[in-house]
């Protein structure tokens, strides 16, 4: 394809992702009240603890346009997350235009792969958003009301989803790259100490609390999500092994086939020939 190919190819995808996210926006408006209830949820179960112990802890708007600002917030961010398959297969067809034919199927398998993990890595950090919630209110001091601005509230909330929903793609990464042939799973095997440390650090950014539990808990199924791609790579490994060995490939290493393709020069023939004593 030329440069101006890939621009128009670039155009239409962006279009088509476009078109997905207004259709998932339009949904997500017209059920705002439900999504609203969703997301304020976790602070609702806050705010009757604080109730509980005496504490005030109130969930305000503040500014005459902030009420329009937060709902096109939430129907903007709930467009994406309904969209996302739509979107993300424009974008992982956008940049694998040049696949095979049988790698096509893997653009499918990107998209009902990395969707349902995305989901589950935000349900994750909605099912421990209280907990959090609870910790970082906990520092404000007796006889302080705590008045949270319902902006502030929904720019944490998304980061936090989308920051465990991205966490859970990462394993996705390493099948994409082993089915390219780019990423073994011995690689993986020999560094697993490295894939734990990786967890336990993602769980502890994600989760910053002093107990240790809630972030072995965290860690699970991000380790969990590890264990099976490491899995799935093994076995593509193995398939493709057994391919090679019934094609006839691979069974020479690569330094065998190097001395196999080297000439082999008798010394006899490195004496000079009578026709360069003539030459000269």
């Amino acid at each position: 394809m030329t440069l101006f190919e890939h621009l128009r190819e670039f155009q239409a995808r962006l279009f088509r992702a476009v078109l997905g996210i207004i259709a998932g926006s339009i949904v997500a408006w017209i059920f705002y009240d439900q999504i609203l209830d969703i997301v304020r949820a976790p602070f609702d179960l806050v705010v009757q603890s604080a109730e509980a112990q005496g504490k005030t802890v109130v969930l305000a708007i503040n500014g005459v346009t902030e009420a329009f600002t937060v709902q096109l917030k939430i129907v903007m961010v709930s467009g994406l997350v309904l969209s996302l398959p739509i979107w993300l297969y424009q974008l992982w067809r956008f940049l694998a235009p040049g696949l095979k034919g049988n790698e096509k199927k893997w653009a499918y398998g990107f998209v009902a792969a990395a969707t349902p993990l995305f989901l589950f890595g935000a349900w994750v950090a909605y099912q421990s958003m209280t907990q959090l919630l609870e910790v970082f209110l906990g520092f404000t001091p007796e006889n302080v009301a705590n008045i949270i601005n319902i902006n502030e509230y929904l720019t944490f909330i998304i980061q936090i989803l989308v920051f465990f929903g991205i966490g859970m793609l990462i394993p996705l990464i390493f099948v994409m790259l082993n089915f390219a042939g780019l990423l073994r799973s011995g690689t993986l095997v020999r560094n697993w100490r490295w894939l734990l440390i990786g967890c336990l650090t993602f769980a502890a950014v994600a989760t910053p609390t002093p107990d240790p539990i809630t972030m072995l808990l965290v860690a699970t199924p991000f380790l969990g999500v590890v264990i099976v791609a490491v899995g799935i790579t093994a076995l593509n490994d193995l398939r493709r092994r057994r391919r090679d060995k019934r094609l006839g490939l691979g069974e020479w290493a690569d330094d065998e086939v190097s001395a196999l393709e080297e000439p082999v020069v008798d010394p006899s023939d490195l004496r000079p020939s009578p026709l360069d004593d003539d030459l000269l």
